[in-house]
């Protein structure tokens, strides 16, 4: 009976979850291309750029203007091929890549950035630059980093909801607001106020950490005190969560908005894929995030406390340790965690007021599948569903590139039910 009870709390908190999504997203601006076009440091005006999708449908058009900028909204979600016309380029002015086609994959409810580095052509009688051709090797290399650095990102929240989850058995549907929470702050920090990009983020991050410690200590604290039932604290998250989003959508409105800095950069060739520098450097702020994190709560007294009281809160109560001290604490970091990976998740993709929602199931997909409960194993969790996410674009609709990470998730769990890093229990 309890089990059946549970199951049937879970899909209704889904439902309702989902309901939330389809009563707001109507509201969201939609996806779009866009980009701006720059040569010598000055923009380039009455450049064409055309935009088809995989069928060779075209699915927009623009012209560049005064400022050099230009945007196409395409009608969903998907990978496009966007087209520089390089007959309307100013005369002297060539693409220096060799590459005036590309092509990109659009998520739901962002606007992909699209950079064409322009410079003066060659001289005459200089060997041109061969085009370089998009072929299937080049697509697999780079949806294979795409995935892991998606993967990170995912990794930073799950390992936040995986704590949650350790130390207190919730089940937070609310940890996708907490996303959301630190890429709207580092926004309005940066734009509004006029802060640096790196100052905003890592404010962001702290008041992210602020806003899971107030939570716990006015909210999740005093239901806890107030000994409310699990299944009833994950119905209240539900709710939480859908104010918070219509909040983020009152103040913020339903668009993609973009940071004032770092929106688009030349690619650094690396050989065999082509990465922009600030992606580089958000894999390694996650990568050494994740190891310090992960690190500490193995080695240090702090980190054996936590794991303490996840294991056993009464007797850890009993030989000293202050449970709800530790349980804020987790919430502390867990709603820093969640900030860092909604900053990094605005530079990636733009910043939206549901973009946490967005990938919420997928941050769910990774604790399950890592191992409930366990740091490294949110960690190896995300990066199979950032691969699994990206990969699967190779042979179905980019509209249903989460299904192929749910699809890993369900055959790992069938010969493993306890997750790739988690640990047999024994029930009863």
């Amino acid at each position: 009976m309890r089990r059946a009870v549970i199951i049937f709390t879970a899909v209704l908190g889904f439902v309702l979850t989902s309901l939330g999504f389809g009563a707001t997203s109507a509201l969201a601006a939609g996806e779009s291309l866009q980009g701006t076009l720059i040569n010598a440091g000055q923009p380039v005006a009455g450049v064409v750029i055309n935009v088809s999708d995989e069928s060779g449908t075209s699915a927009g058009k623009a012209t560049s203007g005064a400022d050099g900028k230009w945007s196409v909204t395409v009608k969903g979600a998907g990978t496009y091929k966007v087209d520089l016309d390089t007959t309307t380029l100013p005369q002297g002015v060539t693409v220096t890549n060799g590459r005036p086609s590309l092509t990109l994959t659009v998520f739901e409810g962002a606007a992909r950035n699209v950079l064409f580095p322009l410079g003066q052509a060659a001289a005459p009688g200089s060997k041109p630059a061969e085009p370089e051709g998009s072929s299937t090797a080049d697509r697999v290399f780079d949806l294979i980093y795409t995935g892991i650095h998606f993967g990170l990102i995912i990794a930073l929240a799950a390992l936040g909801l995986s704590l949650i989850f350790g130390t207190m058995g919730l089940t937070n549907f609310a940890h996708g607001e907490l996303i959301t929470f630190g890429a709207l702050g580092c926004f309005l920090l940066n734009v509004t106020v006029g802060l640096p990009l790196v100052v905003s983020g890592i404010l962001a991050v702290v008041l992210g950490g602020a806003f899971g410690w107030f939570q716990d200590r006015v909210f999740w604290g005093w239901l806890r005190n107030r000994r409310t039932g699990l299944i009833g604290m994950m119905i209240i998250s539900i709710g939480a969560a859908l104010v918070l989003r219509y909040v983020y959508l009152f103040a913020f409105r339903g668009d993609t908005k973009q940071y004032a800095e770092y929106v688009a950069q030349p690619g650094m060739d690396l050989g065999i894929i082509s990465v922009a520098p600030k992606n580089l450097v958000m894999d390694v702020v996650a990568i050494v995030v994740l190891l310090l994190v992960s690190l500490a709560l193995t080695m240090t007294r702090l980190g054996k406390a936590t794991r303490a009281v996840a294991t056993n809160p009464s007797l850890a109560a009993a030989s000293g340790i202050s449970v709800d001290a530790i349980i804020r604490l987790v919430w502390t970091i867990g709603g820093a965690l969640a900030a860092l990976s909604g900053v990094m998740l605005g530079l990636f993709q733009g910043v939206n007021y549901q973009m946490g929602f967005q990938i919420l199931l997928l941050v769910f997909a990774a604790v399950t599948l890592g191992g409930l409960g366990t740091a490294f194993g949110a960690l190896v969790g995300s990066l199979v569903v950032g691969l699994a996410t990206q990969l699967s674009t190779l042979w179905i609709p980019t509209e249903l590139k989460n299904v192929g990470a749910l699809v890993v998730l369900i055959v790992i769990i069938l010969f493993r039910p306890q997750g790739i890093l988690g640990r047999r229990e024994r029930i009863g």
